[in-house]
């Protein structure tokens, strides 16, 4: 197994699907500007700044992991000559770190604020506090997809992580 080869594949998928993040950040923003432009009831003129702020939340979310793993692609080789093992390892670690996080976070804490804002939209009857709370959970249903995918992948990388691991200690 080449494990150089399954770590820069698995990098160049998320750098193919972080920009999906930025993709949405910019279609919000441009709902936010059609909702300022067009938006005639108190409920349009609601949604452009809940719009406006997940549009760019989502964009810096979408820079940032792109940098990150960017950054990261051109590091693997040069860890990986260095010392394989110890790449290896740290790839480990740094796997199971990111999926833990993704159980707690974005498996059980994104539910949670999706369900939170959902009785809110129930309860509360403003229009301010609706298109907030309508916007919160779309932005969080965007970042379930793209996060959901990449749990996969990840997953998928750690287990080709782990039995390399096993090969190079052996």
């Amino acid at each position: 197994m080449d494990i150089l080869k399954a770590a820069t594949d698995w990098a160049k998928a998320e750098l193919f699907s972080t920009p999906f993040f930025i993709l949405f950040g910019v279609a919000f923003m441009i709902a936010s500007l059609g909702f300022w432009q067009l938006g005639k009831t108190e409920m349009a003129k609601a949604y452009i700044i809940p719009v406006l702020v997940a549009g760019v939340l989502l964009t810096i979310i979408g820079l940032g992991l792109f940098f990150t793993n960017k950054t990261r692609v051109s590091q693997f080789e040069t860890a990986y000559n260095t010392d394989a093992l110890v790449f290896v390892t740290s790839e480990v670690e740094r796997a199971e770190a990111t999926l833990k996080e993704y159980k707690t976070i974005v498996f059980k804490a994104i539910p949670i604020i999706i369900a939170v804002c959902s009785l809110i939209i129930i309860f509360v009857n403003t229009p301010i506090w609706r298109a907030s709370m309508i916007k919160i959970i779309a932005m969080l249903v965007v970042i379930l997809l793209i996060d959901g995918l990449a749990h996969a992948r990840i997953e998928d990388y750690n287990k080709q992580l782990l039995q390399a691991e096993q090969e190079l200690k052996n």
